[in-house]
């Protein structure tokens, strides 16, 4: 007779989820680095975001603790990854990510660019054209000189061309393949998103050498160890999780998700919706002090933050709010949290002040709580006027009351 699968509750899971992605007030993160640590990266494709998820879990976190630690100590480093998603990795978890994502995202950034180079009338031979740009940035990098994408192209007649697209329509413009000849490079480890010559809360990275910026030679896995790694990471905060979770997650393939587990020797469980999921051999339900209940605490999260766009399957956190927090390609807006789940929206009016917009009926505790940690979060940002990149949903029904 098999024995059934030991059972975990969605309270234990959203326990275990606020203390180990640092959200809980009495377990947040030292610093940075461990709380990108926590969350096996933190999410930076909005400039913002990663700042304000840092804000969430490290008490007296200061713009200058991230920034020292991006372009000073270079302890975090930008790099694309999971889902073609720009993540702030600490450098062992960085080599990891190349090794079990860097073949498959740059592949198919080359594939990508291949197909609009074939129907660019001034290209003749698009594989030779992407071979002499990536010689071109490399060689013209090796030096350790930082420059951005537009100082690559002045410089580099190899990295000229563009194609347009939507002629006459409202969503129509050019493409310039520069850009993208960088970010096939960044995929693959060799050249990294340096100093940032804006503000934080906008983006205009300089790009070096990888190993230059570093000061060494990442030791990158293979795709099975990388993989292994990564999940390994990701079950220890984010476990149990499911087989379609992890797959979304990394942007990988279910053969190699699957590989993995096994490797692993993970433990099946039920999930209280009826799923199954994984967790370590040594995290089982109940074994864990972090399945017990944690006291009601209000959490603000910027949008895209790695909390809420770690798993495909959210139910257990977000309830029925999907459609009105996250966009029509899955991207999640600006969430407020109360008691481990998402119960509304947050955003900041022209005076600067943060006002927290509730997706359903909040108790007084609630309230009370979510307004204090608003004003926290206005106070910390000051004047600063930064602009979200994804927008809610919900925002429609903001912009309805003002």
């Amino acid at each position: 007779m098999v024995a059934p699968r030991p059972r975990i509750t969605d309270a234990q899971r959203r326990s275990r989820l606020a203390r180990r992605t640092r959200l809980a007030p009495d377990s947040r993160a030292a610093g940075v680095v461990e709380a990108a640590r926590s969350m096996v990266g933190l999410h930076s494709t909005t400039p913002s975001t990663v700042y304000l998820s840092a804000w969430a879990r490290v008490d007296g976190f200061t713009r200058d603790d991230l920034d020292a630690a991006l372009y000073v100590d270079r302890t975090l480093v930008k790099h694309l990854a999971m889902r073609r998603t720009l993540f702030a990795f600490p450098r062992d978890v960085l080599a990891e990510a190349i090794g079990a994502l860097g073949p498959r995202v740059s592949a198919s950034e080359r594939r990508n660019m291949l197909r609009d180079l074939r129907r660019s009338p001034d290209v003749d031979d698009p594989e030779a054209w992407i071979d002499t740009a990536r010689e071109a940035v490399l060689a013209e990098l090796a030096g350790g000189e930082s420059l951005t994408s537009t100082e690559l192209r002045e410089r580099l007649p190899a990295l000229s061309g563009s194609i347009t697209f939507g002629e006459g329509r409202s969503w129509g413009g050019t493409s310039h393949f520069g850009p993208r000849v960088l970010n096939m490079l960044d995929a693959s480890g060799e050249i990294v998103r340096g100093p940032n010559r804006m503000d934080w809360h906008l983006s205009r990275p300089a790009w070096t050498s990888m190993k230059v910026w570093l000061g060494e030679t990442l030791e990158v896995p293979d795709v099975h160890a990388g993989h292994r790694a990564l999940i390994e990471r990701w079950l220890r905060t984010f476990g149990p999780g499911t087989e379609t979770d992890l797959v979304w997650w990394l942007g990988s393939t279910k053969t190699a998700v699957c590989a993995a587990l096994a490797d692993l020797g993970t433990v099946e469980v039920e999930l209280q919706s009826g799923g199954v999921g994984h967790v370590l051999p040594d995290d089982l339900p109940g074994d864990s002090d972090d399945d017990a209940p944690v006291e009601p605490h209000a959490v603000l999260l910027p949008e895209l933050d790695p909390t809420i766009m770690g798993y495909k399957e959210r139910a257990f956190y977000l309830g029925d709010h999907a459609p009105r927090v996250f966009d029509t390609v899955g991207n999640a807006g600006q969430t407020a949290w109360w008691d481990g789940r998402i119960v509304g929206g947050w955003y900041r009016r022209d005076d600067g002040s943060i006002a927290v917009h509730p997706l359903e009926t909040l108790s007084r505790a609630a309230r009370r709580a979510l307004a204090a940690r608003a004003d926290e979060l206005a106070e910390w940002l000051g004047g600063v006027g930064f602009k979200t990149q994804y927008s809610a949903p919900y925002m429609k029904e903001v912009g309805e009351r003002r």
